[in-house]
């Protein structure tokens, strides 16, 4: 695949996105002129700013969520990195990084965007960037006692959270929101 297979579906999933505010919509026109402008900003080598994706990892049932602690961040938040030259689209990249940083195997993505968000962040590249990150819905393969996740080398500690009982230094309202946008899907 390429970084034009890429763009193209960061590009689809915005249009296609079912925003839930004002704010939402506002957000999506902001991601679709940036993307319109950049090319290849869906690779992290756009320094200016880059799409990422990230996926809201809930047990089959929806009860129990699965947060990283991320290292560089140091606060517990859904999966999510970089797009990758080799993924065919973002709902690609945000299903290996689900699996990358989970371990888990049969992991089951909704290809409908959930959510976007955009931040400033110093990447590992060492240089101040943006972050546009597109949010989906990931299941896994049954309930959160039975599906064991593993802590890859991106995390310092990964593990299943009740939704309605969050650990301290989550981001609670980040995450209280797109529980709320999952439910019912």
């Amino acid at each position: 695949m390429s970084a034009q297979s890429l763009h193209a579906s960061a590009v689809d999933s915005l249009w296609n996105w079912d925003t839930d505010s004002d704010d939402a919509e506002s957000l999506r026109h902001t991601m679709l002129a940036f993307l319109d402008s950049a090319p290849d900003g869906c690779l992290r080598s756009h320094v200016p700013g880059h799409i990422t994706a990230s996926s809201l990892v809930l047990d089959e049932d929806g009860s129990h969520v699965l947060l990283t602690l991320h290292p560089r961040v140091g606060r517990w938040i859904q999966l999510g990195g970089h797009c990758e030259p080799g993924d065919g689209t973002v709902v690609d990249s945000a299903l290996r990084e689900a699996r990358e940083e989970s371990g888990i195997e049969g992991l089951r993505i909704d290809p409908r965007l959930l959510s976007a968000h955009t931040h400033p962040i110093t990447c590992s590249l060492g240089v101040p960037t943006r972050h546009l990150d597109l949010r989906f819905l990931v299941r896994a393969p049954g309930p959160a006692s039975a599906v064991p996740a593993v802590i890859s080398d991106e995390s310092q500690d990964l593990r299943w959270w009740p939704v309605a009982d969050l650990p301290e230094g989550a981001e609670k309202e980040t995450i209280d929101h797109l529980v709320r946008l999952a439910d019912g899907r």
